[in-house]
């Protein structure tokens, strides 16, 4: 570039013939000809709606993080579809949702709701299960994506966490925004595309703050003739116009600064015995008394070395001030580095080096707990997980061995990390600093032969497994264990089918299955253990058996009978080496197990294990607590002339702990006695003192007692069943030839009288305190009329009480059923009248309905 007469333009070749420009964003090259459209592309159309949502809903709510779930093909699960912000590494185990999970964005979609959380404080309340997968400080908002009755999946942001929580405004631009990403989608449908994930994740590049990127111009250059083809990048980097550039080294050699041109020449003269130029740094003349570093890469044709021609090509690499902040930061005593998202390091200064003891081409690439033996507490990774996800800065102390601290800062932002790390002292005990650091021990010298020491799980296989035990935790029986199991652990591993075996007289029952086709399945029942098949054989071996193709299982299990997975998991479930069954999985495609997947099913299977002996164990308690509490009720009730009964009791739905509840119909010499109670609390306890509360009842009610004497006399002996010992308690004796009838209670809720019309009342029946308050306690008598065709109802408080709601409304909300129900059969009004009790999953107490209908007069 210092000398030669002959111009050659940009853009023009070294034989004067114009080169064809092309646009970078075209398809085309220039053979293509005239423009042809593309085949359309409904899953790329999809991806880039679900991109430019993404992107919009970050713009207008300066959300750091941005998310799309979609629905899956068989809509059990939400599958992460799109994600900008935050590393997919740490979102390990929230990748996959069952849509029937604890979590706020599963709830969104089934609800048609948006959800918000605004802080670590109102997610621990809310949603336990995503602060045990997620320990990190943050907020957050889920909408729907939402097409008329479609709900296609849920758009996700998060905040960093702050006093204010989601920003105002936020909520409604991102719902906003679904509600548009919805209606695309729908219009996608409508054409008969496809719109759920296949399992693919698209990851958003979020634009950076840097200032100007590296420049790349590439030149020809004949050293002979000091011709110069340079294309337009060169032009710029150079300060010359493109268009005027006279293609004369002369020109090139202008905007270099003079103490560089001779060593230029060497170099130039060097490569054509060497035949290339390697990074040489040369300053460009940006204006006065400024300059600007550039380097020349360079090569002589093969064909030209050591013939005398002198022909170089290459390129001038401009990296503005990127190499510049490089050198300074070389410079540092501090040690500076640099974490992609996914916590690789991508740059260490030599500081670094020299602090942590380590090369930097041992560094690079790599995640320093995985490098540095010293820093592979998980609490160490976890520290880099906070500040991804919270986006706050964090800080820990660590200890070099053998004594020396290091002092780390971790700065986050959507595209990494920077730390520092600088000499410090040992904390002080219980400064709460890092994570707790054991005194360093020397690295054992590997031995030939012997078995490595196994791999260390990561802390999202960490996170995730605990996430999973957490959900394990709540489930209770058996069916509520496999469902679990059904419900969040297949959809978190991508798989179609699952099957939970137990064992029973030394043979393999199905206890649950999930995608399967009708009948499969019941070739493998009551298989015995002795049967040469994987889902036993798991059971013999003690480990994990895993196929990742078709051929893998067909090989070691010839002739075994196959349906349309590809690939499988076959789970022992072994507590306390007592083994419980084998729990299936499959997929519907190939699938290569990773070791933080077999890492995390293998433990997965012991916590399933534990879970289902733990629950086969309450099942056969609470069959046992059943029992007894359905032996202290009455086997039958007595057929009475004109008065039809009809009874029914209805178990708590939460915990193993029986009620206290009863009732009773008592033929006496005055007629009829109806008694209903209640014993505080729920527990075998209760429900004996239940049974011998009424057993007390019925032998004072047939000694010709008066009712409120039954109750004195029953209250005088309820302390020595058991000292604190409360019950309520109502009783009503009638005479069915007349219809009179006489109350008392012993604060229980009253009885409702409907009439033959069907209008329908709360009865005033006096009442006194609960049995057990008071020893010397009266309970005063009402005087009712129960006139024929009429219908009387004694209930319980678990009939009409309702989280939130008042007993009262509860009672009238009982009056108004069973004023508009069909008496036409009592039975079938018991049953109705607990329909709704029946049908709740929450309900903590039990539940006695006591119905006594008076035939109408003929």
């Amino acid at each position: 570039m210092t000398g030669g007469t002959t111009a050659t333009r940009a853009g023009l070749g070294p034989d004067g013939a114009r080169r064809p420009r092309r646009d970078p964003g075209s398809t085309q090259t220039p053979a293509d000809g005239a423009a042809r459209e593309r085949p359309p592309d409904p899953a790329g159309e999809r991806d880039e709606l679900l991109a430019h949502a993404v992107r919009k809903a970050l713009k207008g709510t300066d959300a750091y993080s941005g998310m799309v779930y979609l629905r899956s093909r068989d809509r059990r699960s939400l599958v992460l579809s799109t994600v900008a912000g935050v590393p997919v590494s740490v979102l390990g185990s929230f990748r996959r949702l069952s849509v029937n999970s604890p979590l706020p964005a599963p709830l969104a979609y089934r609800s048609g709701r948006s959800v918000s959380l605004s802080g670590a404080e109102e997610t621990m309340r809310r949603f336990p299960q995503l602060l045990v997968g997620l320990p990190y400080s943050f907020a957050s908002a889920y909408a729907p994506i939402v097409a008329g009755e479609e709900t296609f999946g849920v758009l996700c942001a998060l905040w960093p966490a702050s006093a204010a929580g989601v920003p105002t405004g936020a909520r409604r631009h991102l719902r906003t925004t679904a509600n548009r990403l919805g209606g695309a989608l729908g219009a996608l449908v409508a054409r008969g595309a496809p719109v759920e994930s296949v399992g693919e994740m698209a990851v958003i590049e979020l634009p950076t703050a840097s200032g100007p990127g590296t420049r790349v111009g590439l030149f020809d250059w004949n050293l002979a003739t000091g011709e110069v083809w340079a294309d337009e990048v060169v032009c710029a980097i150079f300060g010359l116009d493109p268009d005027r550039f006279d293609g004369r080294a002369e020109s090139v050699a202008a905007s270099i600064h003079p103490d560089d041109l001779p060593q230029l020449r060497a170099a130039a003269r060097r490569a054509l015995v060497n035949g290339q130029v390697l990074a040489h740094r040369l300053r460009v003349v940006t204006g006065v008394n400024r300059a600007r570093a550039v380097e020349l890469w360079g090569r002589v044709p093969d064909a030209a070395v050591g013939s005398g021609r002198s022909h170089l090509v290459g390129a001038v690499l401009d990296t503005g001030t990127g190499a510049a902040a490089a050198e300074a930061v070389e410079r540092l005593r501090h040690g500076i580095f640099s974490l992609d998202p996914d916590g690789r390091v991508t740059y260490a200064n030599l500081s670094t080096e020299l602090l942590l003891g380590s090369h930097r081409e041992e560094l690079l690439g790599r995640h320093l707990w995985e490098s540095l033996e010293w820093l592979s507490d998980p609490g160490y990774e976890d520290r880099y997980r906070a500040a991804m996800i919270s986006r706050q800065p964090t800080a820990f102390l660590a200890c070099r061995p053998p004594d020396r601290w290091m002092a780390f800062a971790l700065h986050p932002d959507a595209h990494g990390v920077t730390g520092t790390v600088v000499p410090s002292t040992q904390p002080a005990e219980g400064a709460g600093t890092g994570p707790p650091v054991a005194a360093p021990s020397p690295v054992p010298a590997t031995i030939v032969g012997q078995t490595p020491a196994p791999a260390r799980a990561s802390l999202g296989a960490i996170y995730h497994l605990v996430q999973l035990a957490s959900a394990l935790t709540q489930a209770v029986t058996v069916r509520e264990v496999c469902a679990t199991v059904a419900e969040e652990i297949l959809p978190a591993f991508g798989g179609q089918e699952l099957a939970i075996y137990v064992i029973e007289d030394n043979r393999l029952n199905l206890a649950l299955q999930v995608g399967y086709p009708d009948g499969f399945l019941d070739r493998f029942e009551g298989v015995p253990m002795r049967a040469r098949l994987p889902g036993v054989e798991t059971l013999s071996i003690g480990a994990p058996i895993f196929f990742e193709s078709v051929d893998e299982l067909s090989s070691a299990y010839p002739g075994i009978a196959l349906d349309e997975m590809c690939a499988w998991a076959f789970l022992p479930l072994i507590a306390s080496g007592h083994p419980v069954g084998s729990c299936i999985l499959g997929f519907d495609e190939s699938h290569p197990f990773t070791p933080d997947e077999r890492g995390v099913l293998t433990a997965l299977g012991g916590l399933i294990a534990q879970a289902l002996e733990r629950a086969r164990l309450y099942d056969a308690e609470f069959a046992l607590a059943r029992g007894l509490q359905h032996a202290l009720l009455p086997h039958r009730l007595p057929e009475v002339p004109g008065v039809t009964i009809a009874a029914r009791y209805l178990p708590g739905t939460q915990g193993m702990e029986i009620g206290g509840d009863w009732y009773d119909a008592i033929v006496t010499a005055r007629g009829l006695c109806l008694v209903i109670g209640d014993v505080e609390g729920h527990s075998v306890a209760a429900a004996a003192t239940m049974g011998q509360l009424r057993s007390a009842v019925r032998a004072f009610a047939t000694s010709g007692n008066q009712p409120n004497e039954v109750l004195a006399r029953t209250n005088e002996l309820l302390p020595d069943l058991g000292p604190g010992l409360l019950a309520s308690c109502c009783l009503i004796e009638v005479d069915p030839a007349t219809g009179w009838a006489r109350g008392v209670r012993a604060g229980h809720l009253p009885p409702l009288l409907r009439h033959a019309d069907g209008r329908t009342e709360v009865l005033d029946v006096p009442g006194g305190v609960l049995l057990g308050v008071d020893p010397l306690a009266e309970y005063p008598i009402g005087e009712l009329l129960l006139p024929p065709g009429s219908l009387l109802a004694l209930y319980t408080d678990g009939l009409v009480e309702e989280p939130g709601m008042q007993i009262d409304q509860g009672i009238d909300l009982l009056r108004v059923a069973l004023a508009h129900a069909d008496a036409t059969s009592l039975e079938q009004l018991a049953d109705r009248l607990l329909g709704h009790a029946r049908r709740s999953t929450t309900r903590a107490d039990d539940v006695a309905l006591l119905l006594t209908q008076f035939a109408a007069e003929p």
